[in-house]
């Protein structure tokens, strides 16, 4: 009888607001990450699909686009933990003691969040700093005042656009660092309260 009171007793008011904060952080992460990442990966997929009807490939083109590649695959690492979070909160408040995830247990799941967000922004900086890159050689092999008539010296859209889906992928990576340290931040606040 004692150990289904064990069982069924109220949450204590820390194990409540831990819940609630990753909920929250939970919900806000995985939205955004995910509005965002979708539209990262579907210019992605557009400009790797125009790179590949194209003729010629500038030079560097395919690490910058491994690179990219790897940052929204960890992108899609972290809407997955931030979905988690969400899931560890319900297991918080479900009251029964013995499926309540252990502190430490929910401190490196917020890491390894984090972690995935600090990998994949490294590899999009990278990648749109290669971008960047042949986007320079490009136009300043282009002579000052000079007609063009070559245009395989010209940039080409799908080349800024890779640029582009990079920097969402950035946005993205970078919305997910700030949800992970506010959620590592409230999470220690609570246990110094204790």
């Amino acid at each position: 009888m004692s150990k289904n009171y064990e069982l069924s007793r109220p949450l204590p008011p820390n194990v409540q607001r831990a819940a609630a904060i990753l909920r929250f952080a939970g919900n806000i992460g995985f939205w955004i990450q995910l509005v965002l990442g979708v539209l990262a990966a579907a210019l992605l997929f557009l400009s790797i699909a125009g790179l590949i009807t194209q003729q010629k490939a500038s030079q560097g083109t395919g690490f910058s686009i491994f690179c990219s590649t790897a940052g929204v695959l960890c992108l899609v690492i972290s809407i997955l933990i931030c979905f988690r979070y969400k899931k560890i909160a319900d297991l918080m408040q479900s009251g029964n003691v013995e499926q309540r995830p252990k502190k430490t247990t929910t401190i490196q799941t917020v890491r390894l969040g984090l972690s995935s967000n600090l990998i994949g922004i490294f590899f999009s900086i990278i990648g749109a700093e290669g971008f960047i890159g042949i986007l320079w050689s490009k136009f300043s092999n282009i002579p000052q005042g000079a007609a063009v008539y070559d245009t395989s010296k010209l940039p080409t859209p799908n080349e800024i656009l890779l640029l582009l889906a990079n920097t969402h992928t950035i946005l993205c990576h970078f919305a997910g660092i700030v949800v992970s340290l506010w959620l590592l931040d409230r999470l220690n606040h609570i246990n110094r309260q204790v």
